[in-house]
């Protein structure tokens, strides 16, 4: 979902020469996007971007999505197969994001912590949501701003700041662990280096 946020100009604020005309929409060079729209005499910057009307429909059910990479996900839901089955129930899922989000209802790992209460979450947007409504606190973040990663071991809910660090501690701590399986052999051989001592 796309954020926005409105930055009123009174019109004393700004010089005669900068008078801006009713109903002007222009967009900026440069992201994000600006389109003025006036309200009574005050005019209002929203951000967005111009192309934000266009719409991608689910021919299936008719649900709107402002990108077609969300539409391409979305119409996998009406797919019959399920490609990702939930080891501890076997409910299956059609991407491994749902499935992760999904299998720690069952383990109980809850990696998003609340700094003002304790409460823990199996999502960043559930603590976000959480941050919002129950203490006042809105996360303030850039236009396509990207949260920090963080890397949880879906085994015993251990987090990380980076995947090498994960890597380590699964290999460390469940080397049996289906997460060394699925590593890259790329980063396993970079991070197997850190790993072994050398040999003089």
């Amino acid at each position: 979902m796309l954020s926005f946020f409105t930055l009123t100009i009174s019109q004393e604020s700004l010089m005669p020469q900068e008078a801006i005309p009713p109903y002007f929409v222009f967009c900026w060079s440069l992201s994000p996007r600006c389109l003025l729209t006036q309200s009574s005499s005050i005019p209002q910057f929203t951000t967005g971007t111009c192309n934000d009307a266009t719409v991608h429909s689910c021919e299936l059910c008719g649900k709107g999505f402002r990108l077609q990479r969300m539409l391409n996900r979305h119409i996998k839901c009406h797919s019959q197969v399920k490609r990702h089955l939930c080891t501890f129930c076997g409910k299956g899922f059609n991407d491994t994001f749902d499935l992760k989000r999904h299998v720690r209802t069952h383990t109980g790992i809850r990696p998003y912590k609340c700094e003002v209460c304790n409460k823990a979450f199996t999502q960043r947007c559930s603590l976000e949501s959480h941050l919002k409504k129950i203490h006042g606190v809105q996360q303030q973040y850039a236009y396509k701003q990207r949260r920090d990663k963080l890397y949880v071991c879906e085994d015993c809910g251990y987090t990380g700041p980076t995947q090498e660090d994960l890597y380590l501690h699964v290999s460390n701590v469940h080397p049996g662990s289906a997460f060394l399986k699925k590593t890259s052999k790329k980063l396993a051989a970079v991070l197997q280096n850190k790993l072994t001592p050398p040999h003089f």
